[in-house]
């Protein structure tokens, strides 16, 4: 799979095989989604331990890449039914670039665009890509977090801040 490589403001420069952009920590475009359900938790999942890195971590509800040619809204939906078998609408919240140095030689250089949606129905994870998921309340990852951050993916850890401030209106 290739990813979108971007300069700093999000330009098309070039693309690039999944890995190898990751090993050499290219800037690629990239997409976060935050399902919560109508209670007002999020919808955490916890990575294959398959998974090329940071398997076995708790995580955002789902993430990844838009393929070239595909807009991130349509690659955050495709990628919220391909890992987590839900559909619902997702609106864009805000973009976060970062770059993170992670185990096995990895670089998640990121121009990430972050996007919500609400949604009651129960997941159906694909086995490659998630192995368990859960609820919580901001208040009570945030409270997870401080207590034990090598539980979670270093980007999910990096970005909840901004996530647990960020002002969200709950559709009717």
């Amino acid at each position: 799979m290739d990813v979108i490589l971007v300069d700093d403001s999000d330009n098309d420069v070039g693309v690039m095989e999944k890995l190898e952009a990751h090993r050499r920590g290219e800037l690629h475009r990239a997409i976060t989604i935050y399902v919560f359900n109508t209670a007002g938790e999020l919808l955490l999942q916890r990575r294959a331990s398959s998974k090329y890195h940071c398997g076995g971590l708790w995580s955002n509800t789902c993430c990844g890449h838009p393929l070239p040619g595909e807009t991130t809204e349509n690659a955050a939906r495709r990628r919220l039914r391909e890992e987590m078998g839900i559909g619902c609408e997702l609106r864009f919240q805000f973009n976060f670039q970062y770059r993170l140095t992670l185990p096995g030689g990895m670089i998640e250089n990121e121009y990430g665009h972050i996007y919500f949606g609400v949604s009651d129905e129960r997941p159906v994870l694909n086995p490659e890509e998630a192995d368990n998921f859960g609820y919580q309340t901001l208040a009570e990852v945030e409270k997870d977090i401080v207590a034990r951050p090598g539980r979670y993916t270093p980007w999910f850890t990096l970005v909840f801040p901004r996530i647990r401030n960020h002002p969200f209106t709950f559709p009717e």
